[in-house]
């Protein structure tokens, strides 16, 4: 059966996953659209309008991977190339048909009015949609420490930095409407929980559903493994590897080609979790501590958490995040065991396991395919993965390899499926 889910779910949810990059503080691209939407409801722009601000400000940051980085955006108003992010994120959305409208503006939404206004080749509107984005995303950054806290006290001062920021920063326009949607205390006090949620369940009651199949839901998750495996140079294309060994596997085991493209999408979003993984843990040249596993283990079932909220994801969300499971029960963070896991989720665990032998790490280089055969023949002998998943890999090693570490192969049998 094909795969068809609802765009603007998929949106919902997946902002959930762009969120995790704040760790403790997750609700920044959340608070953004909102103000972007009240903002817009004060212009008086059209319902489809208003909805496509509040998209705009939950995906603004989608080129952002690094707690790091993140960190910076919620702390300090401006810094040398703080434009970079904006950019990697345009072209992120750009891949795919569905999410290319929002590229253009989140492009621009860190250029300083006093720049974007010269550029000529800019349409207006882009102009005016990106700085407002700008505008409501420098607010949450000096709102952020106080929400749940002194907010109330905050107001009036925040205000008033961003007028100051006027004909500089700031679109004057755009300053106006904000400061007419931001002078009642209700426009800050959404924005902390739980009201920020129900605002969220109300927005998407009444959003119109957008129907999306196979290929545009890969595309989206193709994006989202970039943004995942952007975090690290040590799993640079880790998604993506583990998204082709996975499907190579299925096929060769006779699953038809909607079950294929359902474990493709799981391979490429299985690591989802991993945003909310601290820099430094998947950095870190030496041996994890115990507080580090912990913290790692987590992302197995963050990834669950994001991807159970998109209707029609369901089989998705449970071989994504089983990843980590092993046959015996000793695996994290379900302990689930035997029967207890599918067949597509023990590909996936396979492939996994492969690729991120076949990768270098902050610890180890890359491990020859000899390596690799023996570890998961090791593993298998002891119930850990499924043993007639690794008996096909161990027969055909070299084809294994090529698909989990050379994307030119994922690439040609695409364009061969498709021809």
């Amino acid at each position: 059966m094909a795969i068809q889910i609802d765009l603007n779910q998929a949106i919902y949810a997946l902002s959930d996953a762009l969120d995790l990059v704040g760790i403790d503080e997750v609700a920044h691209g959340k608070r953004v659209g909102y103000m972007a939407f009240k903002c817009a409801e004060t212009i008086g722009l059209e319902k489809q309008q208003r909805e496509r601000l509040f998209y705009l400000g939950l995906l603004h940051d989608c080129g952002v991977s690094s707690t790091r980085l993140h960190q910076r955006l919620i702390s300090e108003l401006r810094w040398e190339n703080d434009s970079d992010h904006a950019i990697n994120g345009a072209r992120l959305l750009s891949q795919s048909e569905h999410l290319n409208q929002y590229a253009p503006v989140v492009h621009f939404h860190h250029t300083p009015w006093k720049q974007l206004k010269e550029l000529e080749h800019i349409p207006d509107s882009i102009k005016f949609d990106a700085n407002l984005i700008y505008l409501v995303d420098r607010v949450d950054t000096l709102a952020v420490a106080h929400y749940n806290r002194d907010l109330q006290e905050q107001i009036d001062p925040i205000r008033q930095q961003i007028q100051s920021y006027r004909n500089n920063l700031f679109n004057p326009q755009v300053v106006d409407y904000f400061l007419d949607a931001s002078a009642s205390d209700s426009f800050w006090l959404m924005m902390e929980h739980p009201h920020l949620a129900r605002f969220m369940v109300d927005i998407r009651a009444q959003c119109e559903v957008e129907t999306i199949e196979n290929d545009d839901v890969k595309d989206i998750a193709r994006i989202f493994a970039q943004i995942v495996d952007a975090k690290s140079k040590f799993t640079y294309e880790h998604s993506v590897g583990v998204a082709s060994l996975a499907r190579h596997i299925a096929s060769q085991l006779g699953y038809d080609e909607d079950t294929l493209d359902k474990i493709e999408i799981a391979g490429l979003l299985h690591d989802l979790g991993k945003l909310r993984v601290p820099d430094e843990i998947l950095d870190k040249p030496a041996k994890l501590d115990t507080r580090d596993m912990h913290v790692m283990h987590r992302h197995s079932f963050e990834t669950y958490q994001v991807l159970r909220e998109i209707p029609g994801f369901d089989d998705i969300a449970l071989w994504a995040s089983y990843h980590h499971e092993k046959a015996d029960g000793s695996g994290y963070p379900f302990k689930r065991a035997g029967e207890e896991l599918s067949n597509q989720a023990r590909i996936i665990a396979v492939a996994d396991v492969f690729q991120a032998l076949a990768q270098d790490r902050p610890y180890r280089a890359a491990m020859p395919v000899e390596q690799i055969c023996s570890i998961l023949q090791e593993m298998a002998d002891d119930n850990l993965l499924d043993g007639r998943i690794v008996d096909y890999v161990i027969q055909h090693a070299t084809v294994c390899h090529q698909h989990a570490v050379d994307l030119s192969m994922a690439q040609t049998e695409l364009a061969v499926a498709q021809a």
